[in-house]
């Protein structure tokens, strides 16, 4: 595989189903998003090695976080460099952005550091802004160690999994940071083996 090639992959390490995969988070958050916030602003939280999601969706102004900026990075999209892990402080005003995702994050994060994150989303999401979460169902996870072992996703994805998450959790962790009751919803996608969650502002 060509470096540029290797850039442009969704995810760090080999896999042979990470492209479909990609394609399949990106399908379910762009089904999650009302059309009413698509001309403001999205802000994708840990995009990974190659922004794929923010390069398949359609807004007025694309933001992402990550700890490294891709060499291959598309035009438009605003970056920003940050350690989840070590800190949780987003760099952006109250009520910057109508839209936040993480797909695929929460999972690498110390459960430590999700509240204080969670809550920062909280405070850079509009009124009437959205956060939508994907996450590996928590039963999933000797399955996805099996397909990291055989070659079908990254092995180097997987090892770094923290912890694994159930909808009750997740919006456990909503509740604390203050996201309202009433606008949380839950789904699960691709068999099962994966969940969606939202929480709006």
């Amino acid at each position: 595989m060509s470096e540029s090639a290797a850039a442009t992959r969704p995810t760090r390490g080999a896999g042979l189903l990470e492209g479909f995969l990609a394609r399949q988070r990106a399908r379910q958050a762009n089904r999650l998003i009302p059309s009413r916030l698509r001309g403001g602003r999205i802000l994708d939280v840990g995009c990974g090695s190659f922004p794929y999601f923010l390069s398949h969706t359609s807004f007025r102004e694309k933001l992402a976080i990550e700890r490294r900026r891709p060499p291959d990075a598309p035009e438009g999209i605003e970056w920003h460099e940050l350690d989840l892990n070590r800190d949780a402080e987003l760099p952006f005003e109250d009520g910057h952005v109508d839209v936040v995702t993480m797909l695929a994050v929460i999972e690498h994060l110390d459960p430590s550091a999700l509240e204080g994150l969670l809550a920062e989303v909280h405070r850079v999401l509009a009124p009437g802004g959205r956060l939508i979460i994907t996450t590996p169902a928590a039963w999933s996870d000797p399955l996805l160690r099996w397909m990291a072992g055989v070659g079908l996703v990254s092995a180097e994805e997987i090892d770094e999994h923290a912890f694994a998450y159930t909808h009750s959790l997740i919006g456990w962790y909503f509740g604390r940071a203050a996201f309202r009751r009433d606008g949380v919803r839950f789904g699960y996608f691709e068999m099962r083996l994966n969940l969606w969650a939202t929480a709006d502002r």
